[in-house]
């Protein structure tokens, strides 16, 4: 028999036993329980005007973060809770302090995206640690990385998001939520059935590889930040899931003696954040610049990873690091190098019964030279026109290993083979490097679309290896406020640049 979606809101619990199981939470909030303060902007993950907090139980705690409710389907909400604009203040009582800063610094215009931008800064609340100093501005501007406004300038929320501390703590009962939603918790799949409509959500991976087998032409469900689009903006008529997000093996980090083994299922935030303790200066900016927070929350890297789209920013450095990608069927388990996966524009390795299930990811190893950069329109929320990836090390000036990834250059994301060779046993100077950048024209044939011609491409590429360049040479290297104007210039960005999300 069919199950029932469960979930717990505004202190009950709910449920949906009808349905398609592409509507999405925004739907559900607004056409079904009559919360209207959830907003539809752009029905793509990108404004933020939808943001809702859901909460999960982790290690038996309950674990709270942002998301873009246009673009989650209802069945990813079982056994969770949710949380919207008008639950922020609690019942009978005073505003809470993140809408009390929002009346004091003047941080709402028109209204149209409030509710989303006060969502954000509840989550920044919630999440802030008691006792601990109030968020830094760095923190701040990550919290609303999700969220456009068109009125206010985005200064009077940011002085919202700082008074919100200074006014007396408002506490959320964790722990009475944790209490609702044990009881909602699943030892077996999910099954939700509506006309014809099936959605599953296995909680092993033996499930999951059963069904994957099953149903090889079942749509694969993770994060939803792209498959949402495919319902929200190419009306596409999808009917079969199979929901990878509840894959408890499929969630873990570990580290052993020589790698970082990234569960499929972790998400893009939680998986950054253990790479960037591997490699912090190199992968911060990137962490921050991959999306908004909302998207890292939802997404998860081994989705990004097997939807293997030629502007993704994460497959870039994971192949100039050497990461391998971890395959499995019910008949066993095969493990590729990163770049080996993809095999052409949407093409990739993985056969009908297969399921990528982790990334492993080499330790720093000594002497290793490594840098990533993103070219793109605006700093935050805006897709890659060039993501680049070095990483060498030198026996004494010589080069010993080379490995130069690109995206957005290509069908796919792609080494730069030639470049590499032209680099290999040569000392780390200016020579080399132009005979490096001279074979990035042999390397990469880039197109031109909306977001760059192909000739503006390939003058990055070679302008972005030129600075990896200054940035590693061993004699006189220019200092960072140096580096941050010749990105600007040697990019054709003159006037400056703003640049999201892959």
């Amino acid at each position: 028999m069919p199950d029932i979606i469960r979930f717990y809101h505004q202190g009950a619990i709910r449920t949906i036993e009808s349905g398609a199981p592409t509507r999405t939470v925004l739907q559900h909030l607004r056409e079904d329980l009559h919360c209207t303060g959830t907003k539809e902007g752009c029905a793509e993950g990108d404004c933020g005007a939808c943001t809702v907090v859901v909460g999960e139980l982790r290690d038996d705690r309950l674990a709270l973060k942002t998301v873009n409710s246009c673009i989650q389907f209802m069945p990813t909400l079982d056994g969770k809770a949710l949380f919207t604009v008008e639950d922020v203040r609690p019942r009978g009582a005073a505003l809470h302090p993140v809408q009390q800063a929002m009346v004091e610094c003047h941080g709402s215009q028109c209204g149209f995206c409030t509710p989303g931008f006060v969502m954000s800064l509840w989550g920044l609340y919630l999440n802030h640690e008691d006792g601990a100093a109030p968020p830094q501005r760095k923190q701040i501007d990550a919290a609303l990385s999700g969220n456009l406004c068109r009125c206010t300038g985005y200064r009077p929320i940011i002085d919202a998001a700082r008074r919100m501390f200074e006014l007396p703590p408002v506490s959320l009962d964790t722990g009475a939520i944790a209490d609702a939603l044990r009881p909602l918790q699943r030892d077996r799949a999910l099954r939700y059935d509506y006309e014809g409509c099936r959605f599953d959500a296995p909680r092993s991976l033996d499930e999951a590889l059963s069904m994957r087998a099953d149903r090889p032409d079942a749509c694969l469900l993770a994060g939803s930040t792209d498959v949402g689009l495919w319902v929200t903006k190419q009306m596409r008529d999808l009917d079969d899931f199979i929901y990878l997000g509840e894959v408890a093996e499929q969630k873990a980090v570990t580290r052993s003696a020589r790698q970082l083994e990234i569960g499929a299922g972790v998400s893009l935030e939680d998986a950054y954040r253990a790479m960037s303790e591997l490699y912090p200066a190199e992968l911060a900016d990137m962490w921050q610049r991959f999306a908004s927070l909302p998207v890292r929350n939802a997404g998860t890297l081994g989705g990004n990873i097997a939807n293997g789209s030629p502007i993704g920013d994460s497959m870039p450095w994971l192949i100039a690091l050497g990461a391998e990608v971890v395959l499995r069927s019910r008949t066993g388990e095969r493990v590729l190098p990163l770049e080996d996966f993809y095999l052409g524009y949407q093409k990739k390795d993985l056969r009908q019964d297969e399921l990528v299930t982790a990334i492993r990811v080499p330790l720093p190893q000594d002497g290793l030279r490594f840098r990533t950069y993103k070219l793109a329109k605006r700093y935050d929320q805006d897709i890659s026109a060039v993501c680049a990836a070095f990483g060498i090390t030198l026996e004494g000036d010589r080069i010993a290993t080379c490995r130069i990834a690109f995206g957005g250059m290509a069908s796919t994301p792609k080494r730069a083979l030639l470049a590499e060779a032209a680099m290999l046993g040569r000392p780390w100077d200016e020579s080399t490097l132009d005979a490096a950048a001279a074979m990035l024209e042999q390397d990469y044939s880039p197109l031109t679309d909306m977001r760059a011609s192909a000739a503006y491409r390939m003058t990055v590429a070679k302008n972005l290896l030129r600075r990896f360049w200054f940035e590693t040479r061993a004699d006189a290297p220019l200092p960072a406020t140096a580096l941050d104007v010749f990105a600007f210039r040697t990019a054709g960005m003159e006037g400056g640049c703003d640049e999201q999300a892959g």
